[in-house]
């Protein structure tokens, strides 16, 4: 999702650059390339690429603190519901599904499967 919104971000600020604001141009450039960089590391995290993990983390820590201080700051960012779900909650969320459960062994299965206590049939 978070790719999907940098990719729209990055479309709808090049036609300002037609425009005149020329600066637009290479703001949609790097959202663009942010949203090719986040759909890569989507696709490594899907194969369970440890690099891609690490990394999504990291994007998702920087994305947060960053919302954070908009959020903190008084410039005139949007504070509405939409902003602070798509710029808190959805980094949260991401960040809690990629941590490492605690109860998992090298090889990635959980203690309880090993156990036999995941299957009760």
């Amino acid at each position: 999702m978070q790719s999907m919104f940098w990719a729209i971000a990055g479309l709808s600020a090049i036609p300002f650059a037609f425009a005149g604001e020329f600066f637009m141009l290479g703001l949609g450039l790097a959202s663009l390339l942010l949203a090719l960089a986040t759909c890569l590391l989507a696709i490594g995290v899907l194969w369970r690429r440890r690099w891609a993990r690490r990394w999504v983390i990291a994007l998702e820590i920087t994305c947060l603190i960053g919302s954070l201080l908009l959020l903190l700051l008084p410039i005139g960012a949007n504070h509405g519901p939409v902003a602070l779900m798509t710029n808190v909650v959805l980094p949260i969320v991401v960040f809690l599904l990629l941590r490492k459960p605690r109860h998992e062994t090298s090889l990635g299965e959980s203690n309880l499967a090993q156990s036999g206590g995941a299957s009760a049939a």
